[in-house]
């Protein structure tokens, strides 16, 4: 090749790639599913056009979509923008804020204290935080608002289940309570302390000081339950929190990017977090507890089991696929089998709030076939305050995650994004009860 040649494929190649960076993200090509698989390759290609065609409404600035059956991939893909100021695309390996997707790996580790015999589920929390040995509850009365004292003990199961009582303080009732004490009001949207200069079980212990919302298994109330099992964790233990979890969980399991804080030299995995407007369209959040966080820069002290954690699909979908498994994944066993069917059947009976669903010992669970899109009766699932979310469906041997930053989430894609899923797989339903 002439060196006037040389120059000139040199300059079509560098216009090629300047090219290819100024264009927006794509999704990439869907890759070959094993006809073994059960799903259809032409119908899971429809998750693509939806994902992109959100990504090119600025309806989402990007997200990681990652289907797993029998604990092989059958769709993963990354769409969109990781960070569309700073000009990053999103990829497959992107680390998300998961919010309360951080329940389910505190409520296992309560669990392997459980089958240790370090703790029993009837336990009352005060044996590990001592402020809980005699709480309150918050009641309207016609003189206002009343303080009484809580007609039992809160128990680890209260926690597990969410029917202590115990909100994320924002409620009207006793907001300016929390907000007082630096929790509710205070805390960003109420459940957020990645902030905080001090050890989980110094806020919880703050927060025995506080009245709740409802008496002890009386309700199902979503609020700070899962922080206090992980100083719980850290009580029964004798480890902090994150340690436990790295050392029981995550590390066993092969879990390399699931953690409380980024170290600063992988901040670039970060995904931004970005916010509805009105309009539907989207706009970067501003920084601080009710947007970015402190997930690199914070003190790195409070290590929220409720809420804290930093996870990627694979990770996340790899945490799922153990316990879909019955506890164990490749050799590495994390909980008894009979343990997980605790953790995925409603064991709250009719308090759940919402027809046809249930609550188990960390989980949503899945009673009624439609309750809950297309997932089979059985299956389980929650989702996150940044909008991931992530569905098991043991029926059908599938893993759905879906990530997102995007806080408050107003679309309908988590929904959407889902059934796209189900309407790919080939076959009739397995909807039986369990």
């Amino acid at each position: 090749m002439t060196v006037s040649r040389l120059s000139a494929f040199l300059l079509a190649l560098l216009t090629t790639v300047v090219s290819a960076q100024q264009r927006p993200a794509v999704a990439a090509h869907p890759a070959p599913v094993a006809k073994s698989s059960g799903f259809s390759t032409e119908r899971l290609a429809r998750i693509d056009a939806l994902l992109q065609r959100y990504v090119d409404e600025n309806r989402i600035a990007g997200a990681v979509g990652l289907v797993l059956r029998d604990g092989r991939p059958v769709y993963e893909r990354a769409v969109g923008w990781s960070d569309k100021e700073a000009g990053r695309r999103m990829t497959t390996d992107a680390i998300f804020r998961i919010a309360s997707q951080s329940k389910a790996l505190t409520s296992v580790a309560i669990l392997q204290l459980v089958e240790e015999g370090r703790i029993a589920l009837s336990n009352p929390v005060g044996q590990f935080i001592p402020g809980f040995t005699k709480t309150t509850v918050a009641v309207k009365s016609d003189a206002g608002i009343s303080i009484v004292p809580a007609t039992r003990p809160i128990t680890i199961r209260d926690l597990l289940t969410h029917t202590a009582g115990i909100s994320y303080g924002t409620d009207p009732l006793v907001a300016a309570l929390y907000e007082a004490k630096g929790l509710g009001p205070a805390a960003g949207y109420g459940w957020y302390t990645a902030d905080k200069d001090e050890p989980i079980c110094d806020t919880m212990e703050r927060l025995a000081t506080l009245p709740f919302v409802a008496q002890p298994g009386e309700k199902w109330v979503y609020g700070y339950n899962t922080d206090v099992l992980g100083c719980v964790v850290e009580r029964a233990s004798g480890m902090p929190l994150d340690k436990f979890i790295e050392s029981r969980i995550t590390a066993p399991l092969g879990l390399k990017d699931t953690r409380f804080f980024l170290p600063s030299d992988q901040r670039d995995r970060l995904s931004a977090v970005y916010a509805n407007k009105d309009d539907g369209t989207i706009a970067r959040a501003p920084d601080g507890a009710k947007g970015q966080g402190h997930y690199v820069e914070g003190p790195k002290r409070s290590f929220a089991g409720g809420a804290g954690l930093l996870s990627t699909a694979r990770d996340y979908a790899r945490f799922l696929e153990m316990i879909r498994l019955g506890g164990s994944l490749e050799g590495t066993r994390i909980l008894a089998p009979h343990t997980v069917g605790l953790m995925t059947t409603n064991q709250i009976g009719a308090l759940y709030t919402t027809p046809g669903l249930g609550f188990g010992l960390g989980f949503e669970t899945t009673d009624h076939y439609g309750a809950s899109g297309l997932n089979s009766v059985g299956g389980f699932g929650w989702g996150g305050a940044y909008g991931s979310w992530y569905r098991v469906d043991p029926d059908e041997r599938l893993v759905i995650v879906f990530m997102i930053q995007l806080m408050p989430d107003k679309t309908d894609i988590r929904e959407k994004f889902p059934t796209l899923v189900y309407q790919a797989l080939d076959g009739a339903p397995r909807t039986g009860s369990h």
